[in-house]
């Protein structure tokens, strides 16, 4: 299971077909992550077109203020609003099982650039009243911004759903972690883990029923393709490493994974 990927992005453009057709060879089911009202729309509609893909849509903090232009993501860099009733909208679709990448980033602001701050923390808020309005977790992205995040969550626990969300990604302490989980928070982890040790006491704190793979496709490729393109299909990798960190055969890993999915998507393995 590749619970945060990006296989809709322009970065598939000329061969989406065929990495689709590697990952379904490897196993591999997808969540599609949006990160604006237009990725969102092209994650819904690539999960239409295939039985092992489910999709999130929302707004990513990095998109909230004028942002470095990805190519990856082809989106470009301007600013984008979030309208609650258009995403209300495509967050009712059956195939969306998340709300998200929201969250807080702050990697490349400046501490005096308190608007841009205080603007993600709104459109954060504001996501998470839709997720908790459509009873479907947040997908939460948090970079260099954990203390606020988990200030603010725990000033808005009680309109978290019972099953809150998921933390992808996540690069923060073991403290912040222990904080998370007492939210009822759930952790993915992808492909950097395969190549650095700073994640392994995280990895070891977090129980197997919190922990998820993920490949955050295009990006972060694991070990042995570094150097390529990420693609969903090397998540395999990724959940061999957790087996080995967890101590814990790659079968035994990869059932967890997939019984943590269908907790918190509600979805049902296709395989």
């Amino acid at each position: 299971m590749d619970a945060h990927t990006h296989a809709h992005f322009a970065a598939y453009d000329l061969d989406r077909v065929e990495i689709l057709a590697r990952a379904k060879t490897a196993g591999v089911a997808m969540i599609n992550v949006g990160t604006g009202l237009k990725t969102s729309e092209e994650a819904i509609k690539l999960a239409e077109e295939n039985d092992s893909l489910w999709a999130t849509i929302g707004l990513h903090p990095i998109h909230v203020s004028e942002s470095h232009d990805d190519k990856s993501e082809g989106t470009g860099s301007e600013a984008e609003e979030f309208v609650y009733e258009k995403y209300l909208n495509l967050a009712k679709h059956q195939k969306v099982v998340a709300i998200g990448e929201c969250g807080l980033d702050y990697f490349r602001i400046e501490d005096k650039d308190l608007d841009i701050k205080n603007k993600q923390k709104e459109i954060f808020l504001e996501q998470i009243k839709l997720a908790k309005e459509v009873n479907k977790p947040l997908m939460i992205h948090c970079r260099s911004a954990f203390p606020d995040l988990i200030q603010l969550l725990k000033e808005n626990k009680s309109e978290l759903n019972l099953t809150p969300g998921i933390t992808h990604f996540f690069a923060g302490t073991p403290a912040e972690a222990k904080e998370l989980l007492d939210l009822g928070f759930y952790f993915t982890f992808g492909g950097v883990i395969t190549f650095v040790r700073d994640y392994d006491e995280v990895i070891n704190l977090v129980p197997p029923d919190h922990i998820m793979s993920e490949t955050d496709a295009p990006y972060v490729t694991p070990v042995p393709y570094r150097g390529k393109r990420n693609e969903p299909a090397y998540v395999v990798e990724v959940v061999k490493k957790l087996a080995e960190l967890k101590k814990v055969s790659v079968e035994t890993m990869a059932e967890q994974i997939w019984a943590n999915a269908e907790k918190i998507f509600g979805i049902k393995n296709p395989a």
